[in-house]
């Protein structure tokens, strides 16, 4: 059997047409309806319906593409990972990483990865979301939090600590809070999470070494971290951000730091991609970039 008209068919098959199947491919049209009709007339079977609108797979070519599809993707990343082995790097990197930390800490990076690879590519997806990496295509992904799929290698960057602030204009109307019980009573800026179906909880230390998920009361919510930053500049209300997002304000006085006694541990943060994918050279060199950091 003709694995290569296998891999041309599965192609028709997610695409529903030759036409778009052979631009995918680059390749034409008619040379894709030769291969398949040759592998439907080795197999004494037809594969496709077809008619002038689509094509579709028959119950023979849904049994041979369920059977394959794997074995053909297989092969696929066999050859990827041959042609990686000898490769600078080049080409497309697709990563993603959390909004803010990618816009404010991974851009400058991107930067020096790029004047270190000239013939690299860059396609960020910068997303509160969680991706689906295999799904979505990604090569790479920056994630807060334990990683929990087995198909993903991790690897651990340095941790992000997070800060609760407020402008000196808000807490001179509406005092300082000194506890967890006053902060209570405060205008809080929430971030609601649309993967988990909830708001994010903020995090602080209790009494006995603990860490708290604390429910910050729902003053204003936001569906992305970005809006916290000026948020709190503007006023708005009390809020909890990675402390590099607002580390020059803090210091420039434009921002308070509140409740520093009960600022969770810092949380741990990793570059993830698929196993598949670890000896990509484009891998390499971003995972050699952010390995360096020391802090964000």
């Amino acid at each position: 059997m003709d694995l290569n008209a296998v891999h041309l068919l599965i192609k028709v098959a997610e695409s529903r047409s030759f036409t778009q199947a052979a631009t995918l491919l680059g390749t034409s049209q008619p040379r894709i309806s030769r291969a398949v009709a040759q592998l439907e007339k080795d197999l004494g079977t037809r594969l496709l319906h077809r008619n002038t609108r689509s094509v579709s797979l028959t119950p023979d070519g849904c049994a041979l593409v369920d059977r394959c599809a794997p074995l053909i993707a297989g092969l696929e990343e066999a050859r990827q990972l041959v042609s990686d082995r000898r490769c600078a790097p080049s080409g497309v990197l697709r990563m993603t990483a959390p909004s803010m930390l990618g816009r404010i800490v991974l851009v400058p990076l991107l930067g020096q990865l790029l004047r270190e690879h000239p013939q690299l590519q860059i396609d960020t997806s910068f997303t509160d979301r969680m991706v689906d990496m295999v799904e979505e295509g990604f090569d790479a992904a920056v994630r807060i939090g334990p990683l929990a799929d087995s198909r993903m290698i991790a690897r651990a960057l340095p941790p992000l600590r997070w800060v609760t602030v407020a402008s000196p204009a808000y807490l001179a109307a509406r005092g300082t809070p000194q506890t967890l019980q006053e902060l209570a009573q405060h205008s809080c800026m929430a971030v609601y999470n649309h993967y988990l179906g909830r708001r994010v909880p903020w995090q602080f230390l209790a009494g006995n070494g603990e860490m708290l998920d604390w429910p910050a009361p729902q003053t204003v919510t936001f569906d992305s971290g970005d809006p916290l930053v000026e948020g709190s500049l503007g006023g708005l209300g009390v809020a909890q951000v990675m402390e590099f997002a607002v580390r020059e304000h803090l210091q420039a006085g434009r921002l308070v730091r509140l409740l520093p006694q009960h600022e969770g541990r810092a949380r741990e943060l990793s570059l993830v991609y698929p196993r598949t994918r670890q000896a990509s050279p484009r891998i390499k060199a971003l995972a050699q970039l952010l390995l360096a950091q020391t802090q964000w």
